[in-house]
């Protein structure tokens, strides 16, 4: 990397550090059929037709693995009160901990995926295509199921820590 890519890396993650972002959780099974989780902020809808979306995952981290291996993956959004969770699914240390508390998780009665208790919202999806993209790889799914819980305050990400967002607050 030449000093000014590094230069602009380092301005590109303090910029982003304004840029207010939904904290969810993405699951998956690996070949061994185990449920893997992992804490994102990098999700983004792309199309109403067909229904898609997208998440990013860092190509060392072992979900990277899960997912390509997976043909389906579950998206679910936070609320506030998964703060502990979205630690627990961020953390490398806790990779064998992540399932342990199950009254966090039910299991998808059609895709057998894990998801988040409580969830704002949960997207089941068919894993589409895949994109590697410098450290990351993008992986595009079709929904096949949402699950929208009642409105709660939601899980966001901003300047290094968490907030929670009332639904129609300014």
């Amino acid at each position: 990397m030449t000093e000014n890519t590094h230069d602009i890396a380092s301005q590109m993650r303090a910029g982003m550090r304004y840029l207010a972002s939904g904290v969810s959780i993405l699951t998956a099974t690996d070949t061994d059929g185990q449920p893997k989780a992992m804490t994102v902020s990098s999700i983004t809808s792309i199309s109403d037709k067909p229904p898609s979306l997208l998440v990013c995952v860092n190509s060392a981290a072992r979900m990277d693995t899960a997912m390509k291996s997976s043909t389906q993956f579950a998206l679910s959004i936070l609320a506030a009160e998964h703060e502990n969770l979205s630690n627990r699914c961020a953390n490398p240390d806790e990779i064998d901990n992540r399932f342990v508390e199950q009254e966090d998780w039910l299991e998808d009665e059609r895709s057998g995926l894990s998801y988040v208790r409580g969830a704002v919202a949960v997207f089941v999806c068919t894993k589409k295509q895949i994109i590697p993209h410098g450290t990351h790889t993008i992986y595009i799914g079709d929904i096949n199921e949402v699950k929208i819980a009642q409105s709660k305050p939601v899980l966001v990400y901003l300047s290094g820590g968490y907030h929670a967002l009332r639904p129609g607050s300014r």
